[in-house]
């Protein structure tokens, strides 16, 4: 069974180290240590502790669509940055 990974169960370290485990599939890439600058930017809200993992890749995956002007959405995520 896999250990939770809710702020409430979890320590900063250990956000920080399942942050940094996720993202490490592209240390291998062309330009990965640019790129995992700014995703760790992106999931400092997690780290820190204050929006939840899902949030954030919500708001990434959401982010990825563009609305035409006829779209009508949701404000996002309850969590802001």
């Amino acid at each position: 069974m896999h250990k939770s990974k809710l702020i409430k169960d979890t320590t900063r370290e250990e956000r920080i180290a399942i942050v940094q485990e996720a993202l490490s599939w592209g240390d291998e890439c062309d330009g990965a240590s640019t790129q995992a600058a700014s995703v760790d930017k992106f999931y400092l809200p997690y780290i820190e502790g204050e929006c939840e993992l899902r949030e954030l890749n919500m708001r990434k995956a959401s982010t990825s669509y563009v609305l035409s002007g006829n779209d009508r959405g949701q404000n996002g995520p309850s969590c802001m940055m």
